[in-house]
């Protein structure tokens, strides 16, 4: 079969590979729509040891299981595969399960490929009318809603009452922004410095979209709810400096790992810092569910491109040259 295999750093070949071979409890799926991710860059640079070359990256996928329990269902595929019984499991924070494993990390090939095998439990039937396209973003999608979610149980005010800044307007910031709005929030930013994206992301919603390398933007000190989508030590001064007094900041992303937090603000102001990392089982379903409702709008603000033009896509997303949040793979 195809697959876009991850070579060395800042290289990806497609090659023929084998098919996948499913043990017990598995399925195969076809892959119809497959979305690079921003740790599928972050191994694409070299910067993650989980991820070595040579390896399948790519774990936001939607398809058809061709073997396996309920072969032909159209599914989308939950990529964290949990062993169920541990502590964090059985509380249902299957997310902390200390022997997860995720599709596109050793030991589990990923998605950029025909084929990928998965537990069966983690590919979840597409309901009625949802599209394969669609149905590919539920992955990235549960990463913001888990967020958001926690963001919302860790505020004092709610989001109906609440501002809320989002630094970084990439797929998680985007879905970010438009969970916010489904829970009840209207007063959204949304803080982009490639400004190729901004028409794009003020179209996705009643966002404020703004430079903050221009000088633009909201006040210090105005946000109940700051999301770093992004993550690096500038979007963490800037959360520091933009949350109220008793404020949440809600920690998505994985750019860097130090520097940035003002600790004596935030222990002054009493303000809450969260790190999250991708979701729960129950919120990939809640999402899943919110996309097919359309309760997140149309999601139009991906490109599509075919698996051959993998390498050029890397390099684009690299370049700064990506206006759309997120580019995905139709196979």
């Amino acid at each position: 079969m195809r697959a876009l295999v991850y070579t060395g750093p800042e290289a990806v070949e497609l090659r023929q590979v084998d098919e996948p071979v499913a043990a017990a409890g598995d399925v195969v799926v076809e892959v119809d729509a497959v979305g690079i991710c921003g740790s599928d860059m972050h191994a694409f640079l070299g910067h993650d040891e989980r991820r070595p070359a040579p390896l399948i990256l790519g774990h936001e996928a939607s398809g058809t299981v061709i073997e396996g329990p309920g072969k032909g269902r159209r599914v989308t595929l939950n990529p964290l595969v949990t062993c169920g019984v541990c502590e964090a499991c059985v509380e249902g924070r299957h997310n902390l399960c200390p022997h997860r494993q995720i599709i596109s990390m050793p030991p589990r090939e990923g998605a950029f490929a025909e084929q990928v095998a998965i537990p069966a439990i983690n590919a979840l039937e597409l309901p009625e009318g949802l599209s394969f396209a669609q149905a590919a973003l539920t992955e990235p999608i549960s990463c913001s809603y888990h967020a958001v979610r926690l963001a919302a149980e860790a505020s004092h005010r709610p989001l109906s009452e609440a501002r809320a800044i989002v630094l970084g307007g990439g797929a998680i910031g985007v879905a970010a922004a438009l969970v916010l709005a489904d829970m009840g929030c209207s007063d959204i930013w949304i803080a982009e410095t490639n400004e190729l994206r901004h028409g794009l992301l003020s179209r996705a919603g009643n966002f404020k979209v703004y430079n903050p390398l221009q000088g633009a933007g909201p006040e210090a000190g105005s946000a109940h709810v700051i999301v770093d989508a992004f993550g690096g030590e500038a979007t963490r001064a800037s959360s520091s400096a933009l949350v109220k007094p008793g404020g949440v900041i809600v920690h998505i992303g994985l750019a860097s790992g130090e520097g940035g937090l003002d600790v004596r603000r935030m222990t002054l102001q009493e303000v809450t810092f969260i790190g999250t990392y991708t979701f729960t089982r129950s919120d990939f379903a809640q999402t899943l569910n919110a996309i097919a409702q359309g309760r997140l709008g149309p999601l139009d603000w991906v490109e599509e491109r075919g698996l051959a033009d993998g390498p050029g896509a890397f390099k684009d997303i690299l370049s700064g040259k990506a206006a759309h949040p997120k580019i995905m793979f139709r196979l």
